[in-house]
C-alpha cells in the first residue's frame, strides 16, 4: 500500500530540484534498505496559485508517451483542465521511486497508485471549498479545473484553493473514492501530446543537443571484440588534427562486465567532426581474447544441436518420452533466428562534469538510478551514503527499446570528464552503435508434438537455447533463466496431457541485453510458426488449431501446473492480471474478422495469423504477402490487442504500428559476427524496414475493462510468426532458419 503525503514548497525543492506550487502532493512508498524500512517520495503533482498543475514525470520519455498517459490519469481523477497541465522530466533520485522504465511496466504496475493521487488531490481541494463555504463536503464537486456548490453553482478555481487545500490532512488513499469509468473524461481518449509541438518542430532537447560552455566532444575506439584490451596505440597522427586536445587511453574492464563500458581510445576535441576524424587516424594494435573465437555460423550449429538433443526439464506433464510417435501424426521442427540490434535512431550520448564535490550529468537513460549507483561506484563514492553526489538530469529520448537501459556510454563521458578535468560529451556514431550493442540473443527453438484425434496435439517437447543476458553480470552463466523461460516458452497456456519444457547450457561471447520483448521474440516466433505447421498437419485452419490447443475457458496458472518460479511479469499475486484463455482466443478472434482473413485471396497471396500473450497484454497478428519470383511483397498488416483500460488510444496504436514495422525489420535482417566482430556496421548492411517496404498497417484495440497490461512490447512478438506463416500460404515455402532474404528478396 501507498500513501498520498503533502509536501512543503523546501521539501518538494530538496526532493525534486523542481520549483513547487502552493499545494504539492507526493506518493510515498516504504522501502526496505540497510535492515530498515523507511519511505520516499515518488510521483508529484503541484498546484500553483495560478492553477497550474505540474507533475513530475517520474519514468523517461522516449517515444513511448509515459509523459502524456500518467498525467493524464492524474489529471482525470483530478478533474484538471488538460491545457492547464505541465509535464516536467524528473532528474534521476531514490526519491522519485523506481524510474527504470522498461518491461512495459509503467501503466499496468501503477495505474492505481497513480489514480489515487488525482483523486485525493481531489478530495482535498474539495474539502478546502466545503471550509470556505462552511457547507457538507457532498455539496461541492470538482469539475474541469474549478470546485462547484452544487446548490448554488458558485465556483472556486484550483488555484485559489491550492493554499488553502495544503494546510489540510491528506485523507487515506483506501477512503478516497475512484471515478467509475463511465465518468472518464481523459482516460481512453486521445489528448495533445505533451511536448508534441516542441518535437515536431526541432525544439525538443534531447541527448545529443545538450551543450554546456568550455565541454569537450569524445569519440572513443573501442575493442573489436568483447574483452578485447588495447596492446598498444599510436596517437601522433590524431593529435594533428585541427580541434583536438588530447587523446586518453580507457581504462581496461574485466568480467563480468555488467554495463560498464568495454574500454578503448578516446579523442577529444572542440567539436564533434575533430574528435571523429582524428579517430580515423588512430593506430591502435588489439589483444582480442578469447572471445575472438566467436564466429556466428558454427555458433548456431551447436544451439541446434543443444536443442535437437534431451534437455533439462523446466516443466513437465505426463510422460513425452515413453510414447511411441505416429510419424503421420507428427510434427517435428527447428527454428533459429540470427542476433539482432536495436536501431534505434537516437544513437546514445552523454555529457558529464565534475563540479566541486559533485558529479552532473545530461543523458538520456532507461535507468537514471542505477546510473547513479555506477557513476559513484567509477568515482570511488559510496553509493549508499553519496548517491546525491551525482546530478542525473534526463532528457528525451530518440528510441531505446531497451538499448539505453544501460548506462555505459554515461560511464564513458564520466571516465573522460575525470580523466580531463573538463566536461565531456560522449557521442556515439551508428557503427559505435551497431558493433558495441547489447543484441537480442541469437536462438534455437525445438518443437515436437502429434496430432490428437480432435485436431489438437499433445505429446508436446519444446526446447530452447540462446546466449544469456546475464552473463554479463556472471561469466558463469550458462543456460536460460526463469525469467528467460516465462516469456512465450515454459508459460505455454496450452491444455496438454503430456509436455516437456527444456533447455541446455550454452557460451555467451557477446553483450547480450534486454531488446523490445525480449525472449517472448524468438519463443513467440517459433510456437508461432509451429501452431501454423500443426494447423496444416491437420487439415485445419490455423486460428482454429490455436483454439483447439488453449482448449476450455478458464485462468492459467503455469506456476501451479509445475513451472516454478513463474511470476506472470510480476503480477503473479495480483489477480486482476490472471491468465485468461477467453481473451487469447478473443484476440485471435478479433483480428481474424478485422482483416478478413478467411476472404478468398489472388493467386500466390496468403494471410498468416499468429498470437503471443506477454507483458500481461493479450496480441494477435495477421499478415497478408504476395510471392512471385521469389520476390515478397507484404500487402496488409494487422494486430488487435487487448491491453486492459487504455489511457491514450493513440499512443496505443502507435505502438503496435511500430511493432508490425519493426517485426517485418526483424524478418528481413541479422547480425553475423566473424571472429569476434560484428560484420554489420550501419543502415546499408543491418537492413531495416523501408518506406516503400511497409504497408497498410491496421492496429484494432478491443475494448476491455480489465486492468490495464503493458503496450510498449506486447505488439512485436506474434508479427513475425505471422509474416512468416503468410509466406508459406502464399508460396509454400516453409521458412524455419532466419532471415526470410535467406530464401526470398525484399
Amino acid at each position: 500500500m501507498v500513501n498520498i503525503v503533502s509536501v512543503d514548497r523546501r521539501q518538494f525543492l530538496k526532493s525534486t530540484g523542481l520549483v513547487g506550487g502552493a499545494f504539492i502532493l507526493g506518493i510515498e512508498t516504504p522501502v526496505q534498505a540497510a535492515g530498515r524500512v523507511y519511505s520516499r517520495l515518488g510521483m508529484f503533482v503541484s498546484i500553483s496559485k495560478d492553477g497550474m498543475v505540474t507533475i513530475a514525470s517520474h519514468r523517461a520519455e522516449m517515444g513511448q508517451g509515459i509523459s502524456t498517459s500518467t498525467p493524464q490519469i492524474i489529471a482525470d481523477e483530478l478533474e484538471a483542465d488538460w491545457s492547464k497541465v505541465k509535464v516536467v522530466l524528473a532528474p534521476g533520485d531514490k526519491r522519485y521511486g523506481g524510474q527504470s522504465t522498461g518491461g512495459s511496466s509503467s501503466i499496468r504496475h501503477f495505474f492505481t497508485y497513480t489514480r489515487q493521487m488525482g483523486a485525493v488531490a481531489r478530495d482535498m481541494l474539495e474539502e478546502a471549498a466545503a471550509i470556505q463555504w462552511k457547507v457538507s463536503k457532498q455539496d461541492v464537486m470538482a469539475k474541469n479545473h474549478v470546485v462547484v456548490h452544487k446548490t448554488s453553482g458558485r465556483e472556486l478555481t484550483f488555484g485559489y484553493l491550492a493554499e488553502a487545500a495544503s494546510e489540510l490532512p491528506v485523507p487515506r488513499v483506501d477512503k478516497v473514492t475512484l471515478k467509475n469509468s463511465k465518468d472518464f473524461k481523459y482516460i481512453g481518449k486521445d489528448v495533445s501530446l505533451v511536448g508534441q509541438y516542441e518535437i515536431v518542430t526541432g525544439k525538443a532537447a534531447y541527448a545529443q543537443d545538450y551543450q554546456v560552455p568550455g565541454m569537450l566532444y569524445a569519440s572513443i575506439e573501442r575493442p573489436p571484440v568483447v574483452l578485447g584490451k588495447v596492446k598498444s596505440f599510436d596517437a601522433s597522427e590524431a593529435k594533428k588534427v585541427p580541434g583536438v586536445v588530447d587523446v586518453i587511453r580507457l581504462k581496461d574492464r574485466e568480467a563480468p562486465l555488467n554495463t560498464r563500458p568495454v574500454g578503448g581510445v578516446a579523442v577529444l576535441a572542440t567539436n564533434t567532426w575533430a574528435a571523429h576524424e582524428a579517430r580515423k587516424t588512430l593506430k591502435i594494435t588489439w589483444e582480442n581474447g578469447p572471445n575472438s573465437s566467436h564466429n556466428t555460423e558454427p555458433y548456431m550449429k551447436e544451439l541446434v544441436a543443444g536443442v535437437q538433443q534431451k534437455g533439462i526439464a523446466v516443466r513437465d506433464a505426463g510422460n513425452v518420452y515413453s510414447h511411441e510417435y505416429d510419424p503421420e501424426k507428427t510434427v517435428e521442427a527447428t527454428y533459429t533466428l540470427p542476433y539482432h540490434h536495436h536501431m534505434q535512431m537516437e544513437t546514445p550520448a552523454a555529457t558529464a562534469w565534475l563540479e566541486g564535490d559533485k558529479c552532473i550529468v545530461w543523458t538520456g537513460s532507461q535507468t537514471p538510478q542505477w546510473g547513479m549507483s555506477q557513476i559513484c561506484e567509477e568515482l570511488g563514492w559510496d553509493p549508499e551514503k553519496e548517491l546525491n553526489r551525482v546530478e542525473f538530469n534526463q532528457l528525451l529520448m530518440g528510441g531505446a527499446f531497451g538499448r539505453k537501459g544501460k548506462n555505459d556510454f554515461v560511464i564513458e563521458a564520466v571516465e573522460l570528464a575525470k580523466a580531463s578535468g573538463k566536461p565531456v560529451k560522449v557521442v556515439w556514431t551508428r557503427e559505435d552503435d551497431v558493433k558495441h550493442g547489447f543484441y537480442h540473443s541469437t536462438s534455437a527453438n525445438y518443437f515436437k508434438a502429434e496430432i490428437t484425434d480432435k485436431k489438437g496435439a499433445d505429446f508436446w517437447i519444446q526446447r530452447v537455447l540462446h546466449p544469456q543476458i546475464s552473463w554479463i553480470f556472471n561469466p558463469a552463466s550458462d543456460q536460460p533463466d526463469t525469467g528467460n523461460l516465462s516469456q512465450n516458452f515454459a508459460d505455454i497456456p496450452f491444455q496438454l496431457s503430456n509436455l516437456s519444457c527444456e533447455t541446455n547450457k550454452i557460451g555467451t561471447h557477446l553483450r547480450i541485453g534486454w531488446f523490445r520483448a525480449v525472449q517472448n521474440i524468438h519463443n513467440a516466433f517459433a510456437r508461432g510458426c509451429f501452431v501454423d505447421e500443426l494447423a496444416e498437419k491437420a487439415g485445419i485452419a490455423t486460428q482454429q488449431m490455436w483454439y483447439n490447443l488453449l482448449g476450455e475457458d478458464r485462468i492459467v496458472d503455469p506456476g501451479a501446473e509445475g513451472f516454478e518460479g513463474w511470476t506472470n511479469y510480476g503480477q503473479k499475486e495480483n489477480t486482476l492480471h490472471a491468465l485468461k484463455i477467453s481473451r487469447m482466443k478473443n484476440a485471435i478472434a478479433t483480428v481474424v474478422a478485422k482483416a478478413d482473413v478467411e476472404k478468398p485471396v489472388a493467386k500466390n497471396e496468403g494471410w498468416g495469423i499468429a498470437y503471443a500473450t506477454s507483458f500481461n497484454s493479450y496480441v494477435a497478428a495477421a499478415t497478408k504477402v504476395r510471392v512471385e519470383n521469389d520476390k515478397l511483397t507484404v500487402l496488409e498488416m494487422h494486430t488487435a490487442t487487448d491491453a486492459g483500460v487504455v489511457i491514450t488510444p493513440d499512443r496505443v496504436k502507435s505502438q503496435m504500428e511500430g511493432a508490425m514495422i519493426m517485426g517485418l525489420s526483424l524478418a528481413i535482417s541479422g547480425l553475423t559476427v566473424t571472429n569476434g566482430v560484428i560484420d554489420q556496421s550501419n543502415f546499408h548492411d543491418y537492413v531495416v524496414a523501408r518506406m516503400p517496404q511497409v504497408p497498410p498497417l491496421y492496429a484494432h484495440l478491443i475494448e476491455s475493462e480489465e486492468a490495464p497490461g503493458g503496450v510498449g512490447e506486447p505488439g512485436l512478438p506474434p508479427v513475425l510468426p505471422s509474416l512468416v506463416n503468410a509466406i508459406y500460404h502464399a508460396s509454400g515455402k516453409r521458412i524455419r532458419d532466419m532471415p526470410v532474404t535467406k530464401v526470398l528478396k525484399v
